[in-house]
């Protein structure tokens, strides 16, 4: 169990456990045999005592996942059963469960700020541990992680929990990194912007991971200085917006195919790995997210200018709609060399193509 909470109040603590106490005195099946007494001879129903109680508390145990309040769900108070039979003709009818929260241990608990959500920061927080220990498995991979934004630490905690890897996180928001000091204090973690920070500083030599539930509003430009790097990453991960998840993972031919789908696949094979329901954050966004991750390929070269290639891929998708007769019309000076492309628009031209027609208008740049 962890030892860290969002810590609400002891009462709201009660009710939900009152109400997952309901739930399993619903579900639970009671062990019992029958008892022939020696006295009188009747037969009785007898509860197998530890049989229930361990069955009992194995339901509540496997039903903490669902608090919603809580960033971990934790043991601070002991469970009293007590056994109150109602008879009826010497039978027992019923059973009743009752709590006894006497001895919350409040004198280990302390109480804990939440961390505000910025909206100019695109912060939303994540607060299911299932997704989170989902994402932290994305990299098995024994080198160096960057977590990028690990705002209040739910998917930290699963990535200190690798002894494979070196964790480095970087955080813009002063009062995240307060927050992550104060209950993370073994983590590296450095106080900044990410789209600023000095990679190579930070990474001096050997290759690196990054991951991260990523800030919404900056998550292109995150992808972009990756591929400033792709050299040395091998593999990033990370949640972000299901539009733009669906955007880099495109293939030729749909809707999203964009030039962050083009730059992005001819470096990396990109898998799309699940969706993530808006209600799992604070506060929710107004759109559904997504968890994706980047391996690097095989690919050592383009074999063409890459200055060029970027050039092309922006200009043909900034004008999508068109033809790259008219999108590419200032860098096309001869037809007759890219006649093959001319009637096709940007979206129906896959990463090799693309590539070609970099190479049919490197003489035309001359």
């Amino acid at each position: 169990m962890g030892s860290k909470a969002q810590f609400i109040t002891k009462n709201m603590y009660i009710n939900q456990l009152v109400t997952y106490y309901k739930v399993v005195r619903n579900k639970i099946q009671y062990p019992v045999k029958n008892h022939i007494s020696t006295t009188t001879g009747r037969v009785t129903k007898k509860l197998l005592w530890n049989q229930f109680s361990k069955r009992f508390i194995e339901k509540i145990y496997n039903l903490r996942n669902k608090m919603r309040y809580f960033v971990h769900f934790f043991w601070i108070f002991q469970i009293k059963v007590v056994l109150l039979p109602r008879f009826c003709s010497f039978r027992l009818q019923r059973y009743y469960i009752f709590f006894n929260y006497a001895n919350l241990w409040t004198t280990i608990i302390k109480k804990m700020q939440q961390v505000r959500a910025k909206k100019s920061l695109g912060q939303h927080f994540l607060k299911d541990l299932n997704v989170a220990r989902k994402i932290a498995d994305t990299i098995q991979e024994i080198i160096p992680v960057l977590e990028i934004g690990p705002g209040m630490g739910v998917l930290t905690q699963f990535l200190l929990q690798n002894k494979n890897i070196q964790l480095t996180a970087i955080e813009l928001d002063r009062e995240s990194v307060a927050y992550l000091k104060e209950w993370y204090p073994e983590l590296k973690l450095i106080e900044g912007d990410f789209l600023k920070l000095d990679l190579d500083k930070l990474f001096p030599q050997g290759e690196f991971a990054v991951i991260g539930n990523y800030p919404y509003n900056i998550s292109s430009q995150i992808f972009f200085k990756i591929l400033e790097f792709k050299d040395r990453i091998p593999v990033c991960s990370g949640m972000i917006q299901k539009e733009v998840a669906e955007r880099i993972a495109s293939k030729p031919g749909k809707k999203a195919y964009g030039i962050l789908s083009v730059l992005l696949q001819a470096w990396y094979d990109i898998e799309y790995l699940f969706t993530v329901d808006e209600n799992v954050f604070n506060p929710p966004p107004k759109v559904k997210s997504a968890v994706v991750r980047l391996r690097r390929n095989s690919r050592t070269s383009l074999d063409c200018d890459e200055r060029l290639f970027k050039t092309v891929v922006k200009t043909a998708f900034n004008q999508r709609r068109k033809q790259l007769r008219n999108s590419l019309h200032q860098l096309i000076t001869d037809e007759k060399k890219v006649e093959s492309f001319l009637t096709k628009r940007p979206e129906q031209l896959s990463v090799e193509e693309f590539i070609n027609l970099t190479k049919l208008l490197e003489p035309c740049q001359n």
